[in-house]
């Protein structure tokens, strides 16, 4: 009787009182919706895990990891802003995170922590659906952690040059530096001028940065929008909300808007991979995408 109503309350499957977990350790916590995401996923295969949003300062990473090896978690994500950070609390490195140099992706075995970047691998698969990157010439406006896994996974998948442009020239040079010595790619830097205009014979061009998030939609890069080009793939990583200014200003001009909820859900894909070995439902995870925010997936 106690079980019964225990599962109306909570519909998911429960095979005890004991749940696997994985989650999100970041700041602030509470714009990020791949829990809803996750849970969703979890629940429709019938999987016993929990994923919980946790909002966890810079100062007290180290305590929450601690807790999540204490704790027996699957793994866990990071965000903004330990996917450096995080590096100094790992035993290993996937090759594409050692790298980019970020991790936003662990997998805790036995204590045995391995740092992955699933950030790059959503991206190329988001934008395969409108795009292969094969020969692209790639402008990433940004040098974090989003910008690194999108620039090294993109090289990786066949982009022919990269321009990295940064308000941080050091931070700039140097990403430009790791995707032109360790990747086929050839890569360059650019500084981020004021109104600055997207070089002539662009293919693909992306705001890696933070630019646009919620509660902040109404900004947005310092661009020149009229040489955006007819036909060119322009990119957001930021998810909430989808249609970000720059992705507006961008299909006005007749461009091909590449929103962030295909990187998400993508990326979160890869991690419930990573986590579980199972592949998860990516049609319950858009939905699911989709309620949380209140929209209607334009891609």
């Amino acid at each position: 009787m106690i079980l019964a109503l225990y599962q109306h309350h909570y519909p998911y499957p429960v095979p005890g009182f004991v749940s696997e977990l994985t989650g999100s350790f970041s700041t602030s916590a509470a714009q990020n919706p791949t829990v809803a995401i996750m849970e969703a996923a979890y629940g429709a295969a019938d999987l016993d895990i929990r994923y919980i949003n946790c909002e966890v300062p810079a100062d007290r990473l180290a305590d929450a990891v601690r807790g999540a090896i204490g704790m027996g978690w699957l793994g866990f994500n990071c965000s903004i802003p330990h996917k450096e950070s995080i590096l100094e609390y790992l035993d290993d490195l996937a090759p594409s995170a050692r790298i980019i140099g970020a991790v936003n992706t662990v997998v805790n075995n036995d204590g045995h922590l391995t740092g992955e970047n699933t950030d790059g691998q959503g991206f190329v698969q988001s934008l395969r659906t409108v795009r292969d990157p094969q020969g692209a010439q790639m402008v990433i406006f940004g040098a974090g952690g989003a910008a690194k896994a999108i620039a090294v996974e993109s090289a990786l998948a066949g982009a022919e040059s990269i321009t990295i442009v940064n308000r941080t020239a050091e931070r700039g040079a140097s990403l430009a530096a790791v995707v032109d010595e360790q990747t086929p790619a050839t890569a360059d830097f650019q500084p981020w001028t004021a109104n600055y205009p997207i070089p002539e014979g662009s293919t693909i061009v992306v705001n890696a940065t933070s630019l646009g998030f919620h509660p902040h939609a109404e900004q947005t890069l310092d661009v020149d929008f009229s040489t955006f080009a007819p036909g060119m793939v322009v990119a957001d990583v930021v998810a909430n909300p989808p249609m970000t200014r720059w992705l507006q200003s961008a299909q006005e001009a007749g461009c091909v808007p590449l929103t962030g909820l295909g990187m998400l859900v993508n990326q979160a894909l890869v991690n419930a991979r990573l986590w579980t070995g199972r592949t998860l439902d990516a049609d319950v995870m858009h939905k699911a995408l989709e309620q949380a925010l209140g929209i209607a997936t334009p891609n």
